[in-house]
């Protein structure tokens, strides 16, 4: 090898690096810090703390009018050592943020819900708290079986403009979204 394509391998390498650290910071934004799950008579509910560092980038979309579409994923499955895990229960929540110049408020829609909040972290703050959702159906459990439970949000940058989307290819400002957060979930006997 000579001195110049030794140099090209290194300089390579070295961008790769740095893209892989950057990407990784701006996953570190976002975090699933607490969640459990509790059967109740009919159903499983979720409650889960998510801890969301919104990237200037994004606040000046928001800013600007841009709706930001934010996407909760739940997956309950069950291990067979024999195949695949069994999925479940799969649900997504989908919440949209936005931010209406006129009335100078930020709006957080979940569904048919709508809500409004003077600041951008009010509308977050209510993001990053979920109760009681309920996310499978008891009946669909068997008893005395663990199961494994998994969670995250991320940032859904197919529903952004299209112009938008291809600025927002590979930047890490673009990319906010926690890991999954997988946890054991054992479905205890109804006592008799």
């Amino acid at each position: 090898m000579t001195d110049s394509s030794t140099r090209s391998l290194r300089s390579a390498a070295l961008s790769l690096l740095l893209a892989l650290a950057l990407a990784a910071g701006a996953l570190a934004g976002t975090a699933i810090r607490n969640a459990e799950l509790a059967a109740t008579e009919d159903a499983v509910t979720l409650s889960a703390e998510i801890a969301i560092e919104v990237p200037a980038a994004l606040e000046e979309a928001v800013a600007r009018g841009v709706p930001l579409y934010f996407v909760l994923e739940f997956e309950l499955t069950r291990p067979r050592w024999y195949w695949f895990d069994e999925t479940v229960a799969a649900r997504t929540l989908t919440y949209r943020l936005s931010y209406h110049a006129l009335t100078r408020q930020y709006r957080l829609s979940t569904g048919a819900l709508h809500q409004s909040f003077a600041t951008l972290d009010e509308a977050v703050a209510v993001m990053s708290r979920l109760r009681d959702w309920p996310v499978a159906e008891r009946a669909a459990l068997a008893s005395g079986t663990t199961y494994t439970a998994g969670l995250r949000l991320r940032l859904d940058s197919a529903r952004l403009p299209k112009p938008i989307q291809v600025g927002a290819i590979g930047a890490p400002e673009w990319s906010l979204g926690s890991e999954w957060l997988r946890w054991p979930f054992p479905m205890e006997r109804a006592a008799k």
